[in-house]
């Protein structure tokens, strides 16, 4: 069914300047493939890296990442929603902070220790369990949500300016649902 749907797909939508359907597509790829190979019998290869979804997503990811840059060049995305995660949760456990913003422990922990040095965070032993560490946001990083909380809408809004209203609403349920 997939391939079904996607050869209805305009190429166009994949930043490609013909209109072919993307079976059209996938068919010259195969003779591409068959022809540099000499083999007539090749096997059907049905992939386009342009209609791939982990490669329109780590583009749209790379264009919403650049957009974030221009507006927030001191602080860096995954900076950002843990701040702005702190700001909604309060004292939260690493684990925890590093589970609602979707960052492995690793990460997390990097980005807590960036918080701490620019004193937006500061973190404490959990007095029940001194094997867990609380993250917290200071004053000063709340002030600091504060200021660059209209900036992420801006992003927001940038990001999605190609989309009309009801694009933006299937695309935001869509990937709510992959994640």
């Amino acid at each position: 069914m997939l391939v079904a749907v996607a050869s209805l797909v305009n190429l166009e939508l994949f930043g490609l300047r013909h209109k072919k359907s993307y079976a059209s597509e996938m068919e010259a790829s195969k003779t591409k493939l068959a022809t540099a190979s000499g083999d007539s019998d090749l096997i059907e290869t049905t992939y386009l890296l342009d209609a791939q979804v982990g490669f329109l997503l780590r583009r749209a990811t790379q264009r919403h990442l650049a957009i974030f840059f221009d507006h927030l060049p001191d602080m860096t995305s995954t900076q950002f929603a843990a701040l702005a995660k702190l700001c909604e949760l309060g004292e939260v456990s690493q684990n925890e902070l590093g589970r609602r913003v979707a960052m492995d422990a690793a990460t997390v922990k990097g980005v807590v220790d960036r918080l701490r040095a620019r004193g937006f965070a500061e973190t404490n032993k959990d007095q029940e369990d001194q094997r867990r560490l609380l993250v917290s946001p200071t004053s000063e990083g709340r002030a600091a949500f504060n200021k660059f909380r209209g900036a992420a809408a801006d992003i927001t809004q940038e990001t999605l300016s190609p989309l009309t209203k009801s694009e933006v609403e299937k695309l935001l349920y869509l990937l709510a649902k992959l994640s």
